[in-house]
């Protein structure tokens, strides 16, 4: 009979569907956090999990563990080599939230470009004067760089483009035909891309610990550019970023992911309020897809058992070839 651990709050409607099936049991801890659900790993047969770390420690305590599902795409945050080693699939799920994110974003864009925030808290400060500024933007005809052309890139784009933006984007990954399918001109550089910017938007892996825009990147973007980034914390230097905008380099940048999270209330990146808007980890996390990803991710967990999961979905997928010859399900 599997014990499922539930590793922090999801949708119902996951929890729904793991308790009705047949010889299974679920515990849910709802806290995000290693110290809320680690001492409950020994027990676990397979481990569902949003954003918290999986390291090799908690992974050596999970004596029983033989799937974990991620609720999400991401999974910078665990240690794959130890679940490899341990022959334990690590399980995402699938196209389930890169309308959230791509809407997110755009409303992010919106935001800096028509100054809502700085707007709102002039109006709350008394200062109605504050539309004499000029200082709101329109989007049409301004160049917009994605950097990531995946789902949720080219989700973008077409928003953006509905806005009449001229949409570059740069992936090293992607066919030349998905760029050429929607109209949108590919960029082989990052450098040249940046320069030609009136906007970017994020929505890449984080690879390595060294920022992909730093101090110098951002020195490329024009004066008056905007940023957004809903893709990973830690893609932009935030100390190169908060020097950015309070030199009035940048006309403002929007952040849905940080270095640190929870956001480090201390950092320099936060005493930059005018320009800067944060959202806690939040873009794919609507009603709907909040509900598809946990649905998904619970759905990933019984199939394991059932001996159907889905080959594409699995991070380390060698290691179900392994186990259906070591460890054979009964």
């Amino acid at each position: 009979m599997p014990h499922v651990l539930v590793a922090g709050k999801i949708h119902p409607a996951g929890i729904e569907l793991l308790r009705s099936a047949p010889g299974f049991t679920v515990e849910l801890i709802s806290p995000v956090s290693v110290d809320s659900y680690a001492p409950f790993l020994p027990q676990a047969d397979a481990l569902l999990i949003r954003t918290q770390p999986l390291t090799a420690v908690e992974i050596a305590s999970a004596r029983q563990l033989k799937i974990v599902s991620r609720h999400g795409v991401g999974y910078d945050s665990v240690d794959i080599a130890a679940l490899s080693a341990r022959h334990i699939p690590l399980a995402v799920v699938g196209d389930v939230n890169s309308r959230s994110v791509a809407e997110h974003t755009l409303a992010l864009l919106l935001a800096l470009a028509k100054r809502v925030c700085y707007f709102d808290q002039a109006i709350r400060a008394g200062d109605w004067n504050s539309r004499n500024t000029f200082s709101a933007v329109e989007l049409a005809e301004r160049t917009l760089f994605i950097l990531g052309f995946g789902r949720i890139g080219r989700e973008v784009a077409r928003l953006a483009q509905a806005f009449r933006m001229k949409v570059v984007a740069w992936d090293p990954y992607v066919a030349d035909s998905a760029f050429a399918d929607l109209g949108v001109a590919r960029v082989r550089d990052i450098d040249a891309g940046l320069q030609q910017a009136d906007a970017v938007t994020i929505h890449l892996p984080r690879v390595g610990d060294r920022p992909l825009i730093g101090r110098a990147e951002l020195a490329l973007l024009k004066p008056g550019a905007l940023i957004i980034n809903t893709a990973r914390g830690g893609i932009i230097d935030e100390d190169a970023l908060a020097g950015a905008l309070a030199a009035n380099h940048l006309g403002g940048a929007a952040l849905d992911v940080l270095e640190c999270e929870p956001a480090d209330l201390a950092s320099a990146l936060l005493e930059q309020k005018e320009r800067l808007i944060l959202t806690p980890h939040s873009a794919g996390l609507t009603g709907e897809a909040a509900m598809r990803m946990s649905v998904s991710a619970a759905q990933n967990i019984i199939d394991y058992f059932n001996e159907c999961l889905e080959p594409s979905l699995v991070v380390n997928p060698e290691v179900l070839a392994i186990n259906a010859v070591m460890n054979p399900l009964p």
